[in-house]
């Protein structure tokens, strides 16, 4: 079976049949040895100590089920028509303060993190707002690249390269009063961030959002989804930043940032991507907690 074909059948499934064989793939996630597990069970053993092991067990699982629901429901972000996505979306709390943020007029940075499904944010707020979003193309891959940045923009959003054009590009995105989307919780290189504390420990940490909104005056907003059970759909949330990512000491832009961020998370833990490696890059070079 070709994997557009797949595409095509997965982008058709309802989502309580998604729902489904999302938890079914999770499960087996968790039982067979694998990276995702490893990565996870490494991440959350070092982020979540407090936790006794049972617990910090139970929502590996937990975080691997809704990994899978993720992946699985990414056809159908892809391709859905817009009345079906906002169908999707049961509730939003916190839309009050993206309605202010446009009308201050210096446009709006939505810091989304990998938590619950991220893609039907872009979706939602590009149907409302013109959006610009910074993507990373999948050069590996061009056919998925091809499928996924058709898909993200078929709502009016605007993909542009994470390099110096697609900075520019956001510039002025923020100068024409629009909405930007950033993933602040990726690893934005060795050299290219500063590390400040995630969960406790150092992590190489983006300075271009707080460059963004200190250069512009824009609005900073974190948005995250909650996935809602055998798919009902999802809750939107947009929360406020503290002042202190508005600060111009980039350190302490970059605490408040990850400290927001794991306001976030630990609200939601088990919706949220632990098996990405966070803590790749080390400040001293050393070997990082994946090896």
């Amino acid at each position: 079976m070709s994997s557009r074909i797949l595409l095509s059948i997965l982008a058709r499934t309802p989502m309580p049949v998604i729902s489904f064989i999302g938890y079914c793939l999770g499960w087996l996630f968790w039982l067979v040895p694998n990276k995702k597990r490893r990565i996870a069970h490494t991440n959350l053993n070092y982020c979540l100590p407090e936790l006794g092991r049972l617990q910090r067990y139970s929502l590996l699982r937990r975080s691997l089920i809704h990994e899978a629901q993720t992946l699985l429901e990414i056809p159908i972000m892809m391709s859905m028509p817009q009345k079906r996505m906002h169908s999707m979306i049961r509730e939003v709390i916190g839309i009050e303060y993206l309605k202010q943020g446009m009308k201050m007029g210096c446009g709006v940075i939505l810091a989304v993190p990998h938590l619950g499904n991220w893609e039907i944010i872009n979706l939602h707020c590009s149907s409302l707002y013109p959006m610009t979003n910074l993507y990373r193309p999948q050069h590996r891959t061009p056919m998925l690249d091809a499928y996924v940045h058709e898909g993200r923009q078929r709502f009016g959003a605007k993909l542009v390269p994470t390099d110096a054009a697609g900075v520019r590009a956001m510039y002025r995105a923020l100068e024409n009063n629009e909405l930007i989307g950033i993933l602040p919780d990726q690893n934005p290189g060795r050299g290219t961030g500063i590390f400040a504390p995630f969960f406790g420990h150092p992590a190489n940490t983006m300075v271009l959002l707080s460059r963004l909104a200190k250069r512009n005056h824009a609005t900073v907003l974190f948005s995250y989804t909650e996935r809602l059970r055998w798919g009902r759909g999802f809750r939107m949330h947009f929360v406020p930043v503290s002042d202190g990512i508005y600060s111009p000491d980039a350190e302490e832009s970059a605490r408040a940032l990850n400290t927001g961020l794991e306001e976030c998370i630990r609200k939601n833990p088990s919706q949220y991507w632990w098996s990405y490696k966070r803590f790749n890059i080390t400040p001293d070079g050393s070997s990082s907690i994946y090896h």
